[in-house]
């Protein structure tokens, strides 16, 4: 059976590209959700960046919001720039329902990964509220956090960190301060299977990195060791 289900795999993978084609996100291209031209002009990260929040900055040292204070996450990397392709790729996995996006977004953080390594041995998705979860049908970091442990052979855990409070998008509050306040107390542990462990931390997005340090406090509360976070984008 070993040697039947991989061609199986595969003629199946050919028949739903004859019968669903993919279609550049960014130019409508047939053949990738993102094509080769679109992939060399992505907003790409490039150091120096702040150690904090991996946003550009031009000496490499902690960025003005990072040095106000003591953070609970150790650092949260991204490869890209929330714009342009980025930003219409993760809008369209996380809103319209495309979730093979998953694959090749996770491709590009992994190869990211390849040359900037971040400290971890297991991956852990930002979860969702369950109402949010009920009205889209799927956790989009789950399913990035997932593509990304196999091609890391990372394990993932996704029933631990849990959202036990319903609050609106961050992307709709205006300022630093109301993020915060939005994620305060929204997030738990439900057991310690994460203790002494590295946590890398997955999620679409930072605007301001207050929802990755909500989670990387309650993490750490419950015994991790380390927690980076690791996002597709950060918005400046």
């Amino acid at each position: 059976m070993a040697n039947v289900l991989p061609p199986l795999t595969k003629f199946k993978r050919v028949a739903l590209d004859l019968l669903f084609p993919r279609w550049c996100i960014g130019c409508g291209r047939e053949g990738d959700y993102i094509c080769g031209s679109c992939r060399r002009m992505l907003s790409v990260i490039l150091p120096p960046i702040c150690p904090g929040c991996g946003r550009p900055q031009s000496q490499g040292e902690l960025c003005p919001g990072c040095a106000d204070g003591p953070a609970e996450i150790d650092g949260i990397r991204s490869p890209f720039l929330f714009d342009g392709v980025i930003r219409r790729a993760i809008h369209e996995l996380k809103y319209r329902n495309l979730r093979a996006l998953a694959t090749p977004l996770a491709e590009l953080i992994h190869d990211y990964l390849m040359e900037n390594p971040v400290p971890g041995n297991v991956l852990v998705p930002v979860p969702l509220h369950r109402k949010r979860y009920r009205e889209r049908g799927y956790n989009q970091t789950a399913l990035l956090a997932r593509e990304l442990g196999r091609l890391g052979g990372l394990p993932v855990v996704d029933d631990c960190l849990v959202r036990h409070s319903y609050a609106l998008p961050q992307a709709r509050s205006a300022s630093v301060g109301e993020r915060h306040d939005n994620v305060a107390d929204a997030f738990a542990c439900r057991d310690g299977q994460l203790q002494g462990k590295e946590v890398i931390l997955v999620d679409d997005v930072s605007t301001s990195g207050a929802t990755l340090n909500t989670c990387a406090g309650v993490l750490k509360s419950a015994g991790a060791a380390a927690v980076w976070g690791l996002v597709i984008a950060l918005e400046l």
